[in-house]
Order: structure tokens, then C-alpha cells, then sequence
């Protein structure tokens, strides 16, 4: 590399990470309105100065095992990429109708050969033309700055430029919107920031999963 674009490269980083510059850690607990954690809730963190590192291109992995989308809630950055592959020894026809990534992958198995592109804002629902229980979904979200809770309803963002940021929370069965969910948080390097939320939940409407081979009802 020249030595002029190499100091060049060194200016841009040292503008870019001051001098002592650290990142700070918020952790988010998630709970549902009776108190119960709630796993699999994406909690995403804005910046209020609105300054979000440069994308950079990823490949994300939605699975298809035993008739199910593994993980049931994916959380990307816009401008991700995401692979289906099929794990099961029959075919599945994903797709969906949703306005942020309206798609159809036909009967399929194995990997398909082109991963999808996810360029919008949105959540976007999957299904099976085949399969009606199967359902996951895909939360695109613009900030780098997320992570989705475990079965004990917490999720640590600890990457975070000290500052301050709305938080907000979004889950597939919350009954609120996820605006009506936002706080607004100053997040320090030497204090890691917390917070909570209850989330009111409807019940979720999912056709039954298909019996399988020796189940009663299986035909």
C-alpha cells in the first residue's frame, strides 16, 4: 500500500475511534404482561445523533428442520442477504406476501443457489405453501445496534457507542405497537445501562402442526 493512502487510513480511523473511545452495554429484559420471560423479542437501539457505521454485506441463515423455520424470529441489518436452506428429506416452498420482502422460493430442497436480498425497513412473515404451521420471520431494522432476547427474556447489546439512543422493542405476538414501546436511554461506558419492558400479548392464530407417522390423527 502507498504510504500516502496508508496515513490517509490512519487519519480516517482516529477520526473515526477517539482516543479512549470505548464501547458501552445495555442490557434489555423482556418480560410478558403476566411476568413470565419472553424469548425471542428484538430489541433494537436508534442513536438520537443518527450516525450508524457503513453497512456491511452478510449472509444470514433461516433453516427449514423438522417442518419448522430455525431460528422463528430473525433479526438483520437492511442490506443483509439471507439464505433458506432446506434440512428436511422433503421439499418446502417458502415464501412471502409481506410489502418489505415480497418473495416465493418453489419446491425446493438442499440450498438454493441465490441468497435473498433484504433491502427495505419492515418485518417480513414466512411461510410454507405446504407446510400452513410453519411460520418465522425476518426483523430488518436499519441500526446495527440489536439482538433478540433468550428463552429468559434478556438480551445484551454491549457493542454501543456511548450516547444516547431510543430503544424499542418488537415481538410477533405484542399486542402495542412497537413505537408505543420506544424509551429513550443514555447509555455510558463506565455504567452499562439497563432497562425493562412488559409486553401485552395476544394469542398467536397458527393452524396445528400436521401429526406425524404412528400420532393418532396421522393419516
Amino acid at each position: 500500500m502507498p504510504a500516502a493512502l496508508a496515513r490517509k487510513l490512519a487519519i480516517l480511523l482516529c477520526l473515526a475511534c477517539p482516543a479512549g473511545a470505548q464501547a458501552a452495554k445495555l442490557t434489555a429484559l423482556v418480560y410478558s404482561s403476566d411476568g413470565k420471560p419472553l424469548g425471542n423479542a428484538v430489541v433494537a437501539a436508534h442513536p438520537d445523533s443518527g450516525r450508524l457505521p457503513p453497512a456491511t454485506s452478510s449472509v444470514e441463515v433461516v433453516d427449514q428442520i423438522d417442518k419448522e423455520f430455525v431460528p422463528y424470529v430473525k433479526p438483520v441489518r437492511v442490506g443483509s442477504t439471507v439464505q433458506f436452506p432446506n434440512k428436511d428429506n422433503i421439499r418446502h416452498h417458502v415464501y412471502s406476501f409481506s410489502p418489505a420482502k415480497p418473495f416465493e422460493l418453489p419446491l425446493y430442497s438442499g440450498t438454493p443457489a441465490k441468497p435473498l436480498l433484504f433491502d427495505k425497513v419492515g418485518i417480513v412473515k414466512l411461510g410454507c405453501n405446504i407446510h400452513d404451521w410453519m411460520i418465522g420471520y425476518v426483523y430488518v431494522t436499519e441500526t446495527p445496534y440489536f439482538g433478540k432476547t433468550a428463552a429468559n427474556g434478556r438480551v445484551d447489546l454491549d457493542q454501543l457507542p456511548p450516547g444516547r439512543y431510543r430503544v424499542q422493542v418488537w415481538h410477533p405476538r405484542m399486542e402495542a405497537s412497537e413505537d408505543e414501546t420506544i424509551k429513550r436511554l443514555d447509555v455510558e461506558e463506565a455504567t452499562p445501562g439497563a432497562a425493562e419492558w412488559k409486553l401485552k400479548l395476544k394469542r398467536e392464530f397458527r393452524p396445528r402442526r400436521a401429526p406425524l407417522p404412528g400420532e393418532p390423527g396421522y393419516r
